[in-house]
């Protein structure tokens, strides 16, 4: 298997290239110093807002997708990969900048291939929009959670309601002020 980018994963890294060195990497003084001043940790810095419609315009916006939509012309893996490595270079801001952080990114995937158009609708679109973040509920205490099999948060039918039982902790995107939407791991049969 061949690992070479594409034509379009090729340019796409060029584009990114010339973003990060023009717009990313200068912002990262701004980012820090707003970040700072706002004494919260999980404050959403306005730089981002800035960069990301930069980004937008320059084509570089849900590169992570790798099927095409309004938002995105769709890479492969083998082409967004190179391009994820290079935004982890800024792991703070690039990633948001061009709406490709997680949990947002496993998340966006999750409700465009299993997601009802209603749950599209409210959810997936602002998402994809960069209007709302979201959180994924993984991990449990007690168990070792990276491993899917481990996990003992129940979710249970009860007429036309779903009840969750678990306990989750160190929640991804939680503490996020835009969140908007949880995504949660459980077991609808515990016995597989």
């Amino acid at each position: 298997m061949s690992f070479d980018p594409s034509p379009r994963g090729q340019e796409r890294r060029t584009q990114l290239l010339s973003f990060m060195d023009s717009h990313i990497l200068p912002a990262e003084a701004v980012y820090d110093a707003q970040m700072t001043e706002s004494g919260d940790p999980h404050h959403h810095a306005p730089v981002i807002e800035d960069l990301k419609t930069e980004a937008r315009s320059r084509g570089l916006w849900n590169l992570f997708l790798p099927h095409q939509t309004k938002w995105t012309d769709g890479l492969s893996n083998a082409d967004y990969a190179p391009l994820a490595e290079i935004t982890g270079r800024s792991p703070n801001i690039a990633p948001q900048a061009l709406n490709c952080s997680a949990p947002d990114t496993g998340n966006m995937e999750l409700l465009t291939q299993f997601g009802t158009d209603e749950q599209k609708e409210q959810w997936l679109v602002p998402l994809l929009e960069g209007e709302i973040r979201s959180a994924f509920a993984m991990t449990e205490p007690a168990v070792a959670s990276s491993d899917a099999t481990n996990i003992e948060c129940r979710i249970e039918r009860d007429g036309d309601d779903s009840v969750i039982n678990g306990r989750k902790w160190w929640i991804s995107g939680a503490a996020d002020e835009r969140c908007k939407i949880f995504i949660l791991m459980g077991k609808t049969d515990p016995v597989s």
